[in-house]
């Protein structure tokens, strides 16, 4: 057939031989009887080749075997001195498809020192009309280049060469696997790899390549199936040009195999089946056997029908996209084995009512399964000029691409284990663009007034209130009650302010001992400095305490000093110039905590410092990917213009540069951190942290020993002292503690990050302890990042003293009946 261009071949074998030739691509005409020739011992048959149905039926060693005769008789015919092919067809090297290649869809993929294979590639190289291409190399740098790195195996994976009969075209590529993780690598992770893996299980068949071309390719494209099936008996004409991506040198091609062709040269490893001949009711079952997701695309209205009944049967879910309009059906066969074709629209239907009808007499059926009221105008309005002034009804190009985008979003949606239900929606586009409009403008963060500092009352009693209302507090919730009468100022825990991090309200306590430091140190500046005590709540919460300053006539020298940074004392998060603290500076901070009950850990060694900084990274990286934790840190964050600011963490406070700032507008998305958590990934989310850590120029851990409330008070103010003494050496000051800083308990870790996480958490904070030297029996109060930086751009806010403030009269109750 090669050789005379036939597409028809016929032979005579006995039945014995009949096995041999079907390997090749002949078919047994099993409707005529064997005869008995050469003699009565021998049953033989006809058999019969057509060219165009060779590569469907021929095996694959046939099939390399084709090739290398199809290379030789090519490089031979151009041998115009030689007498035995004078009669040869004449080549042409300029056209896509040869001769050699008939409709032919499969390319020969052949494998580097493979003896058959390396003879077929020898054949096929010494064709001159045949292009080589090897860009193995530059394939190979990308895969190397690949984040995660690609496994070894997969790198030492040997390429293939890939021929293509109809291009005339040898291709060096990558093996399989690593083709298609590369190929594959831009769907992550819109696709992950386990989605991936699940879709390449499917089989997909496509009815009618018009439509269905588009389709089957974005499928392909996107790796959404392991195989494809397709049928069209129609071959290519210049009215499909229109919406069909093919082009004139495919005039003439079956639909099916054009489309064939272009899947394999976008990847010549996903295996293809084509019926050319397309299917009738005969044939579906046969055609269904292995299909798990058929898409019809058919315009043979009782083929629609028997596909639909035959789909049912074996339980096999049907999509459909019609252009007009964006629509989209799906058929859940496979879950609904007694639903009606279409939705119930064209009840009591059969496929024989439709058969042999015209374009014309189809169109009200066509109108049924439509639904005339949901047609375009201008579709609706060519269907009635049908065979008048239009030939049939219409199709445009981009429509059908999106026709292509959202059965793939549909086939996407089985991959992820999503719902997708039986149904139709329509994707207007047309419809869609009457809604443009100007997108929301951002709110520009520097043009809100920052929160003015408040100004100490005349009252002295009330001016060490304020003094104590300045102190720092975990998301700046201000989590303290205080009450003021003439003998003493009593501080406790206001629950409703608490949250997750603030396990055993220890977080709380520690803001307590704080803001009591302070009260001291305004107390010391007015010379009204008394004795300090806890005492039992007797509101029901037994296990917690008041802590209470009388007022006295006492004077603290160094208290009074602290007094005048009070007021000044703010977080700075810009980033810093690593520089050396002054030996002076790391005893002065040691001895503050000293001076409180507590310890401060003073670490410079930048190598601890960065190992630090990795740690504190991926807890912040866990507290986002924590669904509670991470609405709490978001509930913090205020935003000027949007809301109230003298509480929560003004986000101009967070120092960050316009690409910082684009990172917290993604990470304040719950739905993006639920990805990030079940991919287990999210690196990025404590990129900010690492970064300011990586500039410091120390971090303290100030710590205490117990576990009891007062024992985090005094922690509170060995941390506030440190803090003033920080910012008196001309430090930036900013708390850096991980997520797990007040966890004691198992129970503890598993309340902030859940079980699963709970060990993982559990041994990031061993492992910081171990890296900021911390002892036994030693407990974080808080964790603080020291920086040589530019002054902070503003101060926290503070609520209005009132608001956290009782004030009674010797004559009043002695404690508060709310405490």
């Amino acid at each position: 057939m090669e050789w005379f261009a036939a597409r028809f071949a016929i032979c005579t074998a006995p039945t014995h031989a009949q096995r041999v030739w079907c390997t090749a691509g002949a078919v047994v005409a099993d409707h005529l009887a064997p005869v008995a020739y050469p003699d009565a011992r021998f049953a033989t048959r006809l058999l019969w080749w057509d060219r165009h149905q060779v590569a469907a039926r021929a095996e694959a060693a046939q099939l390399r075997l084709f090739a290398t005769e199809a290379a030789e008789l090519a490089a031979a015919a151009t041998d115009r001195s030689s007498p035995t092919l004078a009669c040869a067809p004449p080549q042409t090297s300029t056209a896509p498809c040869q001769s050699a290649s008939g409709d032919a869809w499969r390319p020969l993929v052949l494998t580097e020192g493979d003896g058959d294979d390396e003879a077929v590639l020898a054949a096929v190289r010494a064709d001159p009309a045949v292009a080589v291409r090897d860009g193995v190399a530059d394939q190979r740098g990308e895969l190397i280049a690949l984040q995660p790195s690609c496994p070894v195996e997969l790198l030492a994976e040997p390429p293939r060469w890939v021929y293509y009969p109809w291009r005339q075209a040898l291709v060096r590529l990558l093996g399989p696997a690593g083709f298609r993780r590369l190929r594959h690598d831009r769907n992550r992770n819109k696709l992950t790899d386990a989605e991936q893996q699940h879709a390449a299980a499917n089989t997909v068949g496509v009815v009618g390549l018009s439509v269905g071309h588009t389709i089957a390719h974005t499928l392909a494209l996107e790796g959404l199936c392991g195989r494809l099936v397709l049928a069209d008996f129609d071959e290519i004409a210049i009215s499909n040009l229109n919406r069909l991506p093919a082009d004139v040198f495919d005039l003439g091609v079956n639909k099916a195999v054009a489309t064939a062709r272009r899947l394999a040269e976008l990847d010549p490893y996903l295996p293809v089946d084509v019926w050319p001949h397309g299917v009738d009711a005969d044939v579906l079952d046969a055609f269904l056997a292995d299909v798990d997701v058929v898409i019809e695309e058919c315009d043979s209205l009782d083929i629609k029908l028997s596909l639909r009944d035959a789909a049912r049967h074996r339980r096999v879910p049907v999509l459909m996209e019609t252009s007009d309009r964006g629509l989209l059906d799906v058929e859940r066969f496979d879950t609904e084995p007694d639903r009606p074709a279409f939705h119930g629209l064209v009840a009591g239907l059969t496929a024989d009512d439709l058969a042999g009808l015209t374009t014309r007499a189809k169109a009200p059926y066509v109108l049924s399964i439509l639904e005339p009221g949901q047609l375009s105008a201008r579709m609706a309005g060519s269907m009635a000029e049908i065979d008048y002034t239009v030939t049939t009804w219409p199709q445009l190009g981009g429509e059908v691409a999106l026709g292509g985008a959202s059965v793939a979003a549909a086939l996407r949606r089985l991959a992820r284990g999503q719902a997708l239900p039986s149904g139709r929606l329509r994707l207007d586009l047309d419809a869609a663009l009457d809604e443009l409009a100007p997108p929301a403008q951002p709110a520009h963060l520097h043009d809100a007034a920052p929160v003015p500092r408040p100004v100490a009352p005349d009252d002295p009693h009330e001016a060490i209130a304020h003094a104590a209302h300045l102190a720092p507090s975990g998301g700046n919730t201000q989590p303290w009650a205080l009450a003021l009468d003439d003998d003493e100022l009593r501080l406790w825990v206001d629950h409703t302010k608490s949250s997750t991090l603030d396990q055993g309200f220890r977080g709380s306590y520690t803001a307590l001992g704080a803001a009591l430091l302070n009260a001291r140190a305004a107390a010391s500046a007015h010379a009204r400095l008394g004795p300090i005590a806890f005492k039992p709540r007797t509101d029901g919460h037994d296990d917690e305490v008041v802590a209470t300053m009388a007022f006295g006539d006492e004077l603290d020298l160094d208290l009074a000093e602290l007094s005048s940074w009070v007021a000044d004392r703010h977080t700075n998060r810009k980033p810093g110039e690593p520089a050396v603290v002054a030996p002076a500076t790391v005893e002065a901070l040691r001895a503050a905590a000293a001076r409180e009950g507590g310890v401060a850990h003073v670490v410079t060694d930048r190598e601890t410092l960065a190992a630090c900084a990795t740690a504190l990274a991926e807890s912040d990286r866990l507290r986002y990917l924590t669904p509670w934790l991470h609405a709490e840190l978001m509930s913090e964050l205020r935003w000027p213009g949007h809301d109230a600011l003298e509480s929560g963490i003004d986000v101009r406070t967070l120092e960050l540069d316009a690409a910082e700032r684009a990172k917290l507008a993604v990470a304040t998305r719950a739905d993006v951190m639920a990805h990030l958590s079940a991919w287990d990934a999210g690196a990025a989310l404590g990129e900010i942290t690492h970064e300011r850590v990586v500039s410091s120029s120390a971090l303290v851990a100030v710590t205490v020993t117990g576990t009891e409330p007062a024992a985090y008070v005094r922690g509170g103010a060995a941390l506030e002292r440190v803090w003033l003494e920080a910012q008196r050496a001309g430090l930036g000051v900013q708390p850096v503690s991980p997520v797990s800083i007040y966890a004691l308990a198992d129970a503890d870790y598993v309340a902030l990050v859940g079980a699963q996480r709970a060990p993982q958490l559990r041994a990031l904070d061993q492992r910081l302890c171990r890296l900021l030297g911390l002892g036994d029996g030693e407990q974080l109060v808080l964790l603080l990042r020291l920086s040589h930086a530019s002054a902070a751009s503003l101060p926290s806010g503070r609520q209005p003293l009132e608001e956290v403030l009782v004030r009674f009269r010797r004559t009043g109750p002695s404690q508060p009946a709310s405490m």
